[in-house]
């Protein structure tokens, strides 16, 4: 299994499919969000809900939400409430997943699908 969560009008998402050649399927988070058990794992692994929350969302700042201490709760319903909120691009495979542009994710990524 091979699953991207990306946002079909990202241009950053847009361009990192590209980068990697990405032949996987690709979930459009606007459309459909993604689930709760997916990101569950994730944040299992990722080590936080907040390692997946993107603080660079233009809602993070129009709803205040910078200024309030959140809980992990708060930054896992806020990402199933709102699909900006989950940093991007997410890319699940079997055994390991990649989250966000950085320049280095991508190159990780790169690397582990050789």
């Amino acid at each position: 299994m091979a699953k991207a969560y990306i946002l079909n009008t990202c241009s950053t998402c847009q361009r990192i499919l590209k980068e990697i050649n990405w032949s996987g399927e690709t979930q459009n988070i606007k459309e459909k969000n993604i689930d709760k058990n997916t990101l569950k794992l994730l944040a299992e692994e990722h080590g936080s809900y907040e390692a997946l929350f993107s603080k660079r969302a233009m809602k993070y700042k129009s709803l205040g939400l910078k200024n309030k201490q959140l809980l992990e709760d708060d930054f896992r319903d806020l990402i199933l409430d709102e699909y900006t909120f989950l940093k991007r691009p997410v890319f699940v495979f079997e055994d390991k997943s990649f989250v966000g542009n950085a320049a280095k994710t991508v190159e990780a990524i790169k690397s582990y699908l050789g």
